[in-house]
């Protein structure tokens, strides 16, 4: 932020300590008038033509400010990834397994990637690796929904799975 003796143009328009708008003025006069009321001129507005400058105190507008800043960053959520890798000839049992896995990723609000790795000859059957695929889905349509559908990247499989969004 530019304040007081910082601020270079001429003249700027001036919004004073309540808010109203005191009008186009020269840079010297809009620092007097700041000066008397023992407060910061702050332009707040440096594109504009004549620039946009504030009569207020600028230790607490640095301090609101951060403090914005912070609530802002402490009510982003970051959405972690997490990869289950089956095989096209999974047992029922293991199945269950890794779909128990994904469906504790899920509640707990991560995305999950979904992999089957084709070894050998198995890659001439990706219809049995994509059936497994639509079966996960399946089994997980209560708490996730597909976010992308089932993609070949080389020799693997995958699809990835969104927690249900509530509306």
């Amino acid at each position: 932020m530019i304040v007081n003796e910082q601020i270079r143009s001429k003249e700027v328009r001036l919004i004073g300590k309540d808010g109203e708008q005191v009008g186009v003025i020269s840079r010297d006069e809009a620092l007097r008038i700041a000066e008397q009321e023992n407060l910061d001129l702050v332009l707040v507005s440096p594109n504009a033509k004549p620039p946009v400058a504030r009569v207020i105190d600028y230790g607490k507008y640095r301090y609101e400010q951060q403090k914005r800043e912070k609530e802002q960053r402490k009510n982003q959520k970051t959405v972690n990834v997490k990869e289950i890798r089956l095989s096209p000839t999974i047992d029922d049992h293991d199945f269950e397994t890794k779909m128990r896995q994904g469906r504790g990723f899920v509640e707990k609000g991560d995305k999950v990637k979904v992999s089957i790795r084709f070894r050998g000859r198995a890659i001439t059957h990706k219809d049995i690796g994509r059936e497994v695929l639509e079966r996960f889905a399946e089994g997980m349509n209560d708490v996730a929904q597909v976010e992308s559908k089932t993609q070949m990247e080389g020799r693997n499989m995958f699809m990835m799975l969104a927690p249900k969004t509530e509306k």
